[in-house]
């Protein structure tokens, strides 16, 4: 597939929905002000890299629910600042061609209908060789997302890096198996991700019970607690982690609950668990993944808006999202041999 710069003119947008897409507090929102596809034919038209999906769904949600309006606050109130990342010397969308495929539908209260509706919309665009970037939603959302990916690049052959404070690897919770505590069990017992495919960082807190513990370790899951992160410091945990993650497999799903950050740096969540990781180091941690890895899905979730402090959550969350595409897009022009643009000093 082809870099964005080098498209046909298809791309180019009517005047009108330009005018719509220009100015980051009127028009329509879409995500990165990214042109708005509903239609998988419109996927085959286009041609992007990267297409970003909403999964509005908060059935699974344990504390405060509110992660469904998510994927709308992320795209409308998160601050637009540009599109040029100034350590990388990158313009992002001159190499990465991203679209907005709008939402999967998900009915009040039928998560197994909701369930189906992401695992369907998602693999519409892992299908054909576009990177699904998803917006949730709770953590639930990533048990259909990421099975998505796997469906389409084969069981065993994806790992994933898990940012979280929570492990999310229960059995059940309250007799549900489809919670935001359990999407991890559900993709290793399924198959679709094996338990030695699982890097988690910024783990912490009070639970999971250690017999929970006791089963990742049945299945060699690999871990980074907080405890560790503040005795041998971020940098030395994120080369770890980097270098696990790719010797687990071929390709890489990265999720990220929001609520690895400390309540701090993002307030807007169902599970706030102070004492987590800052908003610096994730967004690095997760640039450089998917610099050095063949990305085929990510996923960030757990944005509850209605909990957020002056947008703090919506806007770090926005900012992995972007750092994600950066990565990409550096990894695409160092492939092609391009020379980075002047950096920033």
């Amino acid at each position: 597939m082809g870099h964005a710069h080098d498209r046909e003119p298809q791309r180019d947008l009517p005047p009108g929905m330009a005018e719509q897409l220009d100015l980051p507090h009127s028009g329509m929102a879409t995500f990165g002000h990214r042109p708005f596809l509903t239609e998988t034919a419109q996927l085959d038209s286009w041609r992007p890299d990267v297409a970003i999906v909403g999964a509005p769904f908060d059935v699974g949600t344990t504390n405060r629910p509110g992660a469904r309006f998510g994927p709308r606050a992320i795209r409308a109130t998160a601050y637009e600042p540009g599109t040029y990342h100034m350590d990388l010397g990158l313009e992002i969308f001159d190499w990465l061609e991203v679209v907005d495929f709008g939402d999967a539908y998900c009915p009040h209260g039928q998560t197994e209908v909701s369930h189906a509706n992401i695992r369907e919309r998602v693999a519409a665009v892992a299908s054909r060789g576009i990177v699904p970037v998803v917006l949730g939603g709770d953590h639930s959302i990533t048990w259909p997302a990421a099975t998505a990916v796997a469906d389409v690049h084969g069981y065993g052959n994806v790992g994933i890096v898990h940012f979280d404070a929570h492990a999310d690897t229960a059995d059940t919770i309250e007799g549900n198996l489809a919670s935001h505590g359990t999407p991890m069990r559900r993709l290793i017992e399924s198959g679709a991700v094996p338990g030695t495919h699982f890097v988690q960082v910024g783990l912490r807190g009070y639970w999971p019970p250690q017999d929970t513990f006791e089963w990742m370790l049945e299945q060699g899951m690999t871990w980074h607690t907080m405890q560790e992160i503040w005795e041998r410091g971020f940098q030395e945990v994120m080369r770890d982690a980097v270098a696990e993650a790719l010797a687990k497999a071929d390709k890489l799903y990265v999720s990220v609950d929001i609520d690895v950050l400390d309540p701090a740096h993002a307030p807007g969540t169902g599970t706030p668990e102070p004492g987590g990781i800052t908003s610096a180091d994730l967004l690095r941690m997760v640039r450089r993944l998917c610099y050095e890895h063949d990305v085929a899905g990510v996923d960030v979730v757990e944005v509850a808006p209605a909990y957020d402090h002056a947008e703090l959550t919506v806007n770090a969350a926005h900012r992995v999202v972007f750092e994600a595409l950066a990565g990409m897009a550096a990894r695409r022009r160092d492939a092609a041999g391009a020379q980075p643009g002047p950096p920033a000093r």
